[in-house]
């Protein structure tokens, strides 16, 4: 099962790319719970205003992220393992993207490993937007890690994806009471004004996409992922001085 490779090869904690996650001196927990893999979709599209993202914002009794502003996505499931069949250049493009990822760690498992997450980014996608997006519109873009000091801990491989004219994602998923395109200027205002709450890898993300004018130009980038694991009270701490800040 993907939780179990990602045992075997837990995460390497990596620098921070484009971020300043606030920290705190906290210690380390004595007992640090393996983070679960997940995929999480970043679907863009043009705007005479800018980019759009898709967001979902998810209901105030979720266990986890609960009232925040988030992109589609969840956790890899043992079905994501198998039955797709992706082009293989594709996998091995993907690989490359993910080479210093934890999914990338073990011998010979870089390309199968690639299949299954994108597998769950796809399959995300379809549950919880009622989009069915294919593979070739999906780009492998960040990698962030829970903080050790989270109760519950995910591996999350985020995707900028670019629907075929005409794909309309849609409201669908019980975890969210709202699913809608909002201009990413504007999602960074509302959280900078109080009105929204975003967990810090959807923040430094946004910020990151904010500086393109175009889906296009995004997708042409020079990018590298970098994966981030946020350091012990990242949470806490953002949270604190977001609010702080308002």
């Amino acid at each position: 099962r993907p939780e179990r490779m990602n045992q075997q090869n837990p995460p390497r904690q990596r620098g921070t790319f484009m971020t300043d996650l606030p920290q705190q001196d906290l210690p380390l927990p004595t007992e640090v719970p393996q983070p679960r893999l997940a995929a999480s979709v970043i679907l863009l599209r043009d705007s005479p205003g800018g980019l759009e993202a898709f967001v979902q914002h998810r209901v105030s009794t979720m266990d986890f992220a609960a009232g925040m502003v988030v992109f589609p996505g969840g956790r890899v499931d043992a079905a994501d393992e198998s039955g797709w069949d992706y082009p293989s250049d594709l996998l091995q493009r993907h690989a490359a993207d993910w080479q210093q990822s934890s999914i990338c760690s073990g011998a010979g498992e870089a390309t199968k490993n690639a299949g299954t997450v994108l597998s769950a980014a796809i399959r995300e996608v379809k549950e919880e937007a009622g989009l069915s997006i294919d593979a070739s519109d999906l780009r492998p873009w960040a990698n962030w890690i829970t903080p050790t000091d989270m109760p519950k801990r995910f591996d999350t491989y985020f995707y900028v994806a670019k629907p075929s004219s005409g794909a309309e994602p849609r409201h669908q998923t019980t975890e969210a009471w709202q699913s809608l395109w909002m201009p990413v200027a504007d999602i960074l205002a509302a959280e900078a004004a109080g009105t929204l709450k975003l967990m810090p890898p959807t923040y430094y993300l946004l910020k990151e996409i904010a500086g393109f004018a175009t889906v296009d130009a995004l997708w042409s980038a020079e990018h590298d992922v970098v994966p981030v694991l946020a350091p012990v009270g990242s949470m806490a701490a953002f949270l604190k001085e977001r609010e702080n800040r308002r």
